[in-house]
């Protein structure tokens, strides 16, 4: 869809202003831990929407889906999230106790975000993944969202350095040629010497397949991005395009030295 000449110049100029919102945009699902044992049964999940390197948060509507996956039967969790500040911003959050061994696969489905700055809406399938008390199957499947990422690396248990490898789907099917874009939720740790190194940029093959290697520990985030087969109508009341993401987090744990 064309934009126009004043809206491109204001994308441009907004792009060369730091912390503005011309950034990479990630839908956040982050869980306390991603292995939960038998000490700790209940973790607070976080939802929010933002740029997560620079720790610039954007307010983000209840969602109009939150559910957990467990052996493939889903539950609804919409009714249990509260308002919660996260950056600065609006975002969700709610206690998940869990109950039983599984491999737990939480995701959103948020509202449409208008971001004035690209002339979009923004919406994210966000997605990531909890083992409880030693389970280790079933952490591959898909959830059949319009938009996701399925791992091929076990995403829990691995050390910072290792390789994630993904899977993107777009209606079903592997989503060949894709650009993803990768974020450390950075929380104040670093500093990038450019902001081309806030967010790295792959691409997936004719599989629909990815691969990066996350460099430090903490909670990463993957988001391939694709148009929306349908559009809606802006706060000007044109025809909007719609970027779907489909992102996944997953957290890459520090070496431990030995005492």
């Amino acid at each position: 869809m064309k934009k126009s000449l004043s809206t491109l110049l204001l994308g441009l100029i907004l792009a060369m202003i730091p912390g503005s919102n011309a950034l990479a945009h990630f839908g956040m699902l982050i869980p306390e831990k991603n292995i939960v044992d038998q000490h700790q049964r209940t973790e607070k999940i976080t939802l929010c929407f933002g740029h997560p390197f620079t720790g610039i948060g954007l307010n983000m509507e209840k969602p109009t889906r939150f559910f957990v996956d467990l052996n493939g039967r889903q539950t609804d969790l919409t009714g249990g999230l509260h308002p919660v500040q996260v950056m600065k911003r609006q975002g969700w959050q709610t206690d998940f106790h869990f109950r039983r061994p599984g491999v737990y696969i939480f995701a959103v489905e948020p509202k449409p975000y208008w971001e004035p700055a690209e002339d979009i809406y923004i919406k994210h399938y966000t997605k990531t993944i909890v083992a409880a008390f030693g389970a280790d199957h079933g952490w591959g499947r898909p959830l059949g969202l319009k938009t996701e990422i399925v791992p091929l690396l076990r995403p829990y248990g691995n050390y910072s350095g290792m390789t994630m490898v993904g899977q993107v789907l777009l209606d079903g099917k592997p989503a060949a040629n894709s650009e993803v874009e990768v974020e450390l939720y950075n929380q104040g740790r670093f500093t990038a010497p450019t902001a081309a190194h806030e967010t790295q940029v792959i691409r997936t093959d004719e599989r629909g397949i990815f691969i990066f290697t996350c460099p430090q520990p903490g909670w990463w985030g993957f988001a391939a991005l694709h148009d929306a087969d349908f559009t809606l109508p802006g706060p000007d009341g044109a025809d909007k395009t719609v970027e779907l993401g489909a992102v996944l987090w997953l957290y890459m744990d520090p070496w431990q030295s030995v005492p």
